[in-house]
């Protein structure tokens, strides 16, 4: 009897112990099928989010007990400001309150969705900019390489989290170089800046008084003057000046003139500005440029053939005018052949809005100019009432044949686009001696574009220089095709970097750059690193 009570008992214990075990499971299954469900909905609203963790059979990332991805994603945010991101905008504080206040499996879903929207948008901002380029002005029509949202957390989840976030950040050496020139403006900042501006227009070599003294200490304060007590316009400020004006693309005369010193009176809070447009653009060219490229900085008016990161040939060009409808817009593309002895196809915009009020007052003008019907047959003017026509229903075009005086030089480069750019040479060569050189319709001219296509074509032929002017001499257009063409990037930076680490500053001839920092700003971006 004893027995057999000892072993009811057993029996009694043991079922009520597998009842609280299955207890137990069934609490835990149904909290994890909260804590799903919960993500699940909440993720809906986001589809890149919802594949992710569909994927991943709805696990969490964020909310697991081992807190270091967390971790990572809260430093991240705190160390955004120095890359000039708005640290305050994926507010870090209010992801942990919510975190301290998910008691349930409902509301730990709900926060590990909004980690994932907050690590999505810090991820995408540090490697490819804050800013859509198109919206902030139509003329920056570059296409930003945008990686795939899902693949950031795919991608992280597989990644040492700290490792994952320092590789996110452009690995060019211009942005390792911009974000040390932002570091220093922040300091020189912090310590009352570049000191009084210097209360004059303009000085020259000889001058003395108080604002050849105020020139001094502006000087030194920025680096292009070592320590001095002068009290003149000596030969050492001379030398300064003139490492300036190289540093900020004007004439290197080493007269402090008008336009020298307006730039000498720059802030140093100024400069920072373009600095941090220029980390945002590094970020918005975040992409392979090929180990031989061209590179057209607009406001420096160059254009470059880069080997393997190394300028190996420079020339001065002129770009879009500082008028509607010419300005160069900003893109990449790939340079395909070249034209020798090239046709200059009239734009259609220039030959209606420039052209056609010509030919009505004078059906003779622009004589160099052949009319052309749809066929391009020539038409002899004296067949056209040019009265009859506007911009709209004009049915002619334009061309001038090849020839010393053509519009597009002796030369053109194409890299066909769908803004009709391209890089030419020309027969206006006086305007490469001014400082600023904005005159053109939008097109690129070079100062030496046979020199330009020497460099290039010295990569498929062991005569360069003679299978051009072979071309050239014939006086026939001519196409050559380049056997690997060669990625073109046409850029705009008011700020950059050289390879010793000089930082070069150039005038906002658009004034992209000022719309850029205002959505900059408006998005959070401040200066001295104190993001809002």
């Amino acid at each position: 009897m004893l027995a057999f009570f000892g072993e009811s008992v057993s029996r009694k214990v043991g079922a009520a112990a597998l009842v609280f075990v299955v207890g137990l499971a069934n609490q835990a299954s149904a909290q994890v099928t909260a804590f799903k469900q919960a993500l699940a909905e909440a993720a809906s609203k986001d589809k890149d989010i919802a594949a992710f963790y569909q994927a991943e059979n709805y696990e969490p990332l964020w909310t697991t007990a081992n807190a270091q991805r967390r971790n990572a994603l809260f430093a991240a945010i705190e160390n955004a400001g120095t890359y000039g991101l708005p640290a305050r905008a994926y507010d870090a504080n209010g992801l942990k309150a919510k975190l301290a206040a998910a008691k349930s499996p409902r509301d730990r879903g709900i926060v590990e969705v909004e980690m994932a929207k907050t690590f999505l948008a810090l991820a995408r901002d540090m490697q490819t900019g804050i800013l859509t380029p198109k919206k902030v002005d139509s003329g920056i029509v570059r296409e930003v390489p945008l990686r795939d949202r899902t693949s950031y957390l795919t991608n992280f989840k597989k990644s040492t989290p700290a490792s994952f976030f320092r590789a996110l950040p452009p690995k060019t050496a211009e942005y390792a170089r911009l974000l040390k020139a932002k570091m220093e403006l922040e300091r020189a900042i912090a310590q009352g800046g570049w000191g009084a501006t210097v209360p004059a227009k303009s000085l020259k070599p000889g001058a003395q008084g108080a604002a050849v003294v105020a020139l001094r200490n502006r000087l030194m304060a920025m680096g292009f003057l070592g320590r001095s007590n002068g009290q003149a316009y000596d030969a050492d400020m001379q030398k300064a000046v003139q490492l300036f004006q190289l540093r900020n693309g004007l004439e290197p005369d080493g007269v402090a003139g008008e336009g020298t010193m307006a730039e000498i009176n720059r802030s140093a809070e100024d400069r920072l500005k373009s600095v941090l447009v220029a980390m945002e653009r590094e970020r918005w060219f975040n992409q392979e440029r090929g180990e031989r490229h061209i590179l057209v900085n607009i406001t420096d008016f160059t254009a470059k053939i880069i080997d393997h990161d190394k300028v190996t040939f420079e020339t001065r060009s002129v770009v879009g005018a500082v008028k509607e409808g010419q300005y160069t817009p900003e893109f990449s593309d790939v340079m395909e052949f070249m034209v020798i002895n090239p046709t200059w196809n009239v734009p259609r915009s220039i030959t209606v809005k420039e052209y056609l009020p010509m030919l009505q007052r004078n059906p003779n003008a622009a004589g160099h100019l052949k009319i052309t019907d749809a066929r391009g047959q020539v038409v002899q003017r004296s067949a056209i009432n040019f009265s009859a026509y506007n911009e709209r229903n004009f049915p002619f075009d334009m061309k001038q044949p090849p020839s010393d005086g053509n519009a597009l030089g002796l030369v053109k480069f194409m890299f066909p686009n769908p803004y009709n750019i391209y890089l030419h040479d020309t027969p206006s060569k006086n305007l490469f001696a001014r400082e600023v050189r904005a005159f053109s319709h939008g097109c690129v001219r070079l100062s030496q574009p046979f020199d330009f296509a020497y460099a290039l074509l010295a990569k498929q032929t062991k005569d360069p220089v003679g299978f051009f002017k072979a071309k050239l001499n014939t006086g026939q257009e001519t196409s050559v095709m380049l056997e690997k063409p060669v990625p073109v990037h046409l850029i705009y930076r008011t700020a950059f970097t050289d390879a010793k680490g000089g930082l070069h500053f150039r005038r906002d001839i658009y004034g992209r750059d000022a719309k850029i920092w205002n959505a900059l700003s408006q998005a959070g971006v401040a200066l001295g690193g104190e993001q809002g």
